[in-house]
C-alpha cells in the first residue's frame, strides 16, 4: 500500500471488498448509507475510472472528502486528478478538489468525527471528536482532506 507520511489504516481485503460491494449497490439504487456516496475518481496509473463509497461531510456550507484511512488509493487518484464525481443514484455530481492544509484540519476532523466516529474510530489512533485541538493536529498529517468545489447547479 503506498503512503505518503504514516502508513495507512487497513482492514481485511475480503471484508473491504464485501463493504465496498454492497454500499456500491445501494448507492446505485439511489440510497446513500449515512450521508455516504459513490466516489469516481480516475486512476492515476490506469486512467480508468475507479469507485469507492466515501462519507461526505458538509460543514458549513461546504462539503469535503476525509481520508479516514490515511493515504489510500483514492486519495492519491483524487490529489493527481484534481477533481472527480460523486454519484448516488442515476444522479452524478462533478467537481473539482482542493486538498486542504494540516493547520485547518482539525476543526474538520473534528466534525467529521462527530457525524461517523462510530464508523471510523479505528482509524484515528484514539482520537475522537472529544480530543483536544493538538491531539487533533497530531493527526492530521495523516489523513486527507480535500473541498470539494462543485459547478454551478450541481451539488451532491
Amino acid at each position: 500500500m503506498e503512503t505518503r507520511g504514516s502508513a495507512a489504516v487497513g482492514t481485511g481485503a475480503l471484508a473491504n471488498r464485501i463493504s465496498n460491494r454492497l454500499v456500491n449497490t445501494l448507492h446505485t439504487l439511489g440510497w446513500g448509507v449515512g450521508g455516504s456516496r459513490r466516489l469516481v475518481v480516475r486512476g492515476r496509473r490506469s486512467g480508468e475510472p475507479r469507485r469507492v463509497p466515501v462519507n461526505l461531510l458538509r460543514n458549513e456550507g461546504r462539503y469535503y472528502l476525509v481520508g479516514a484511512r490515511g493515504h489510500v488509493p483514492w486519495t492519491h487518484n483524487l490529489r493527481a486528478a484534481g477533481g472527480g464525481a460523486l454519484a448516488l443514484g442515476r444522479r452524478v455530481s462533478p467537481f473539482t478538489a482542493v486538498e486542504i492544509a494540516d493547520a485547518r484540519k482539525p476543526e474538520l476532523l473534528r466534525a467529521y468525527l462527530e457525524r461517523w466516529e462510530y464508523q471510523v474510530r479505528g482509524f484515528f489512533g484514539g482520537v475522537t471528536a472529544r480530543s483536544t485541538d493538538e491531539e487533533l493536529r497530531a493527526v492530521a498529517a495523516d489523513h486527507p482532506v480535500f473541498e470539494l468545489r462543485f459547478s454551478a447547479g450541481s451539488r451532491p
